[in-house]
């Protein structure tokens, strides 16, 4: 494969007050827009990457007045056009739902990644960045899982990030999903609470459980309405731990349909309406906007196929 320099000098660039507090590996992710995020860490823990002249670690949060050693650096020219083709780009343009001064919302598609990595050479963010070149900033503000779709936060300000991640600490935004449950569950209402450990399987794929050593957690489901097979529930999460609401739905007894690694063996709504994905969506983003404070709600509405299958399940009288 040929390949072609993006940067053919060492940079050194100094942090200014905006990138304060920033992570290393996130800053450089902005500034080596296009380069798999795999080589990226792979500069870091070479000592490509030196910060002050010394060898650091990704996650060190970045001070003012820091000075960054970022190397030549290059990528695969395949890679790039692929990424900047046009009906690419466009595509990810049509998921933005929300736009402002402060951040975009994309309603993310289910099977797309938010970032690039473990054999994925791009995510939302890479497609976003590329398709909007012009942008100074562009940042994850969270994440969701690969095969969860709806609403993604991206800030387009530093000063914005800061004030959105405050947010999710401090219980600033109501976040809500939409998840299909196997099962009929009799009570309208579900509070999960139990504490949720991560940990590593063979070949490192994360999984959580309930566990007394893990972290706190809560979630609140609704039933707002029962098939046969399955519970449509909207469910708040109160804090945001990796699998949160499909491990305790699986904990419920009601494990979220179509849910691979946490779900049923033999899914009922799979095996009855040919359901090919997992049936959550982050359908609503409340919050009180970073400039002005003025409210802010975004919807995502529901992909066609999680719509199809809910309209055929009340064609079929519950």
């Amino acid at each position: 494969m040929t390949e072609k320099s993006n940067n053919s000098q060492v940079r050194l660039v100094t942090v200014e007050a905006d990138e304060m507090d920033r992570r290393l590996d996130n800053f450089l992710l902005g500034r080596l827009k296009g380069v798999p995020r795999s080589r990226v860490y792979r500069m870091i823990r070479g000592g490509e990457v030196r910060v002050n002249k010394g060898r650091i670690k990704p996650q060190y949060r970045l001070k003012t007045g820091d000075v960054v050693r970022i190397p030549p650096v290059r990528t695969a020219c395949g890679e790039v056009r692929r990424l900047a083709s046009r009906d690419r780009l466009a595509w990810i343009e049509s998921h933005i739902i929300h736009e402002d001064p402060d951040l975009l919302v994309l309603n993310k598609p289910a099977g797309l990644a938010v970032h690039g990595g473990s054999g994925i050479d791009f995510g939302a963010i890479e497609l976003l960045r590329m398709a909007r070149s012009g942008e100074r900033y562009l940042e994850l503000v969270h994440r969701l899982d690969r095969d969860t779709s709806g609403c993604l936060m991206i800030a387009r300000k530093r000063s914005s990030l800061r004030k959105l991640h405050e947010y999710f600490r401090t219980g600033g935004i109501q976040k809500r999903y939409l998840a299909l449950l196997s099962g009929r569950m009799k009570a309208p209402k579900y509070v999960a609470d139990e504490p949720l450990l991560t940990v590593d399987r063979q070949g490192g794929e994360r999984h959580v459980r309930v566990d007394a050593q893990g972290k706190p957690a809560t979630s609140i489901f609704r039933v707002q309405d029962r098939f046969s097979l399955a519970t449509l529930c909207e469910v708040d999460l109160v804090t945001g731990r990796t699998h949160q609401i499909r491990v305790h739905a699986a904990h419920l007894g009601h494990p979220v349909a179509g849910d691979a690694r946490y779900g049923l063996a033999d899914d009922p709504t799979v095996a009855a309406y040919g359901l090919r994905r997992m049936f959550l969506h982050a359908a609503t983003l409340v919050f009180m906007s970073p400039s002005n404070q003025e409210p802010v709600e975004v919807r995502c509405p529901l992909e066609p196929e999680l719509a199809g299958l809910l309209k055929r399940m009340r064609a079929r009288g519950k």
